[in-house]
């Protein structure tokens, strides 16, 4: 352990068992057992907030993700948990969330310190969210059901459906959100009775080594879920286009997320892509902006912009075009950047020094082509860190507007009518979120239907709920995480008719 990182440790009290668990070498987990597996070389993992070097990951290879494969298909093929009682699957899920919610502290600890964000919301939202859903889902393991159907072909016939797991998946997850985004891969599956294979992100594979831990406690038995390490262009690319994997679900980019969804199409795996988003925020002359600037904090600002479905534009009607810049430049600054162990941080550092020079890309472009309401300027302290940023601009085609910046950047556009904004809104490659802000209910409705998103928002943003489906249209993906929907892409549906 660096000075720098056993300081940082010191200063914000991070217990013995949190260091312990992000300062051991972090292994796979597969059929049972924490393992190297075949890995002959490690890849350093990094702490954001100092840059200091935190741990080494096993570098995961093909033969890896075989095992972990054939441990999870013989879990299936063989093993209890698709044939156990739904019930008891609800008993395990609910105790397993029962475990993190008692840890709940540590792993905030430790997500905070592997991807940098700030603890109290890392707590509340990635920690106890991911107790929120393991308890929804859980419980859709007793509710599964097929139907009867009186069929035309005679009276002598008797047909039903049922519905079964679909078998071995292979989840892949983003280091954005790495606990949170592996139970949205995770929850649903293992309710229906499937069993998994994660590829978790090279740059934040902590939190799920720790968990695995948990399920064992909690008495998944082994094979079930299995967690493969490296990086995803090996593993990943391979997890992916596996013939042993019955479907694929993958949250990341939409580059990679094509790669991944033409894997799994040769060999016939249905897929679900939650991918990259641009999503806009339509505020009309009667919105409210004290509301629509403490929404951009909880998205644009929150783990440093690093959200899909972060308000990343904002559109607002030129009669309040400049008070509204004012009132989120003055919510910007009262914003705290620092380590995202501090308790009072608003936004931590962004994952990596490729993060960073990636965004500051765009700061250069937005200084040089738009107005710098706030921040704009490089960080040089120690970190990865970025200074929240507002620009103002006038065209929509602009880099800033259309490309995916992924950091803590809101651009703000003007407009004069309905028809110009959800032109506005709707242009560009996708369509994974949105938002309308406007006290006139009939307004809000009527723009809501024409804004290509997956979700839509009405007065408020990225206000995501374990009981709401989430997943986006064009080049944000296809396919449905979260509510019973979900339930579905994993579980196929079996026509059965008997002659009476």
């Amino acid at each position: 352990m660096t000075p720098e990182l056993k300081s940082y440790f010191d200063r914000y009290n991070v217990t013995e068992t949190a260091r312990s668990a992000v300062i051991a070498k972090s292994t796979m987990f597969i059929d049972g057992d924490f393992t190297d597996g075949a890995a002959t070389e490690a890849l350093p993992v990094l702490e954001p907030s100092t840059a200091s070097h935190l741990t080494e990951l096993a570098r995961g290879t093909h033969s890896d993700v075989d095992a972990a494969v054939t441990a999870a298909r013989r879990a299936f093929d063989e093993g209890p948990w698709p044939r156990m009682v739904p019930a008891e699957r609800q008993r395990i899920l609910w105790k397993l969330a029962d475990l993190i919610e008692r840890d709940a502290d540590i792993l905030a600890q430790i997500e905070t310190i592997d991807n940098g964000k700030a603890i109290g919301p890392c707590r509340e939202f990635d920690v106890l969210g991911s107790v929120e859903l393991l308890r929804y889902m859980g419980g859709w393991a007793t509710k599964i059901e097929g139907a009867t159907r009186q069929i035309s072909a005679g009276s002598d016939f008797f047909s039903y459906t049922v519905k079964e797991p679909i078998g071995v998946v292979g989840a892949i997850t983003p280091w954005n959100w790495p606990m949170n985004m592996a139970f949205w891969k995770l929850a649903a599956p293992l309710a229906v009775g499937c069993t998994m294979v994660l590829k978790t992100a090279e740059l934040t594979p902590l939190s799920m080594a720790y968990v695995a831990r948990l399920m064992q406690e909690a008495g998944l038995p082994e094979g079930v879920f299995n967690i493969v390490t490296g990086h995803g262009h090996e593993v990943g690319a391979y997890l992916a286009a596996h013939p042993g994997i019955d479907k694929v679900s993958f949250t990341g980019s939409t580059r990679v997320g094509r790669e991944v969804g033409t894997a799994a199409m040769s060999h016939f795996a249905p897929v679900t892509l939650e991918l990259g988003g641009k999503s806009p925020m339509v505020a009309f002359e009667d919105a409210d902006l004290e509301a629509v600037a403490e929404a951009t904090r909880w998205s644009i600002f929150f783990n440093s912009g690093q959200n899909c479905s972060a308000g990343s534009r904002l559109y607002l009607h030129e009669n309040i075009f400049e008070e509204g810049l004012e009132v989120i430049k003055s919510q910007i600054t009262r914003m705290k950047l620092c380590p995202g162990l501090d308790p009072d941080c608003d936004i931590g550092p962004v994952i990596s020094a490729g993060a960073k020079a990636s965004i500051e890309r765009y700061l250069d472009i937005g200084r040089d082509t738009a107005r710098t309401v706030f921040g704009g300027q490089k960080q040089t302290f120690e970190g990865f860190f970025v200074e929240p940023t507002l620009f103002a601009v006038e065209d929509n085609n602009s880099p800033l507007v259309q490309e995916e910046i992924f950091g803590p950047v809101l651009v703000a556009l003007p407009f004069k009518d309905e028809a110009e904004v959800i032109t506005k809104a709707n242009h560009g490659p996708y369509g994974l979120a949105a938002s309308v802000w406007s006290r006139n209910g009939a307004r809000a409705q009527r723009v809501m239907r024409q804004l290509k998103a997956g979700s839509v928002w009405i007065n408020c943003h990225d206000v995501v709920d374990v009981t709401m489906p989430f997943g986006g249209v064009k080049e944000s993906g296809f396919g449905k995480d979260l509510g019973r929907e979900q339930i579905d892409h994993f579980l196929h549906t079996k026509a059965v008719t008997m002659a009476l």
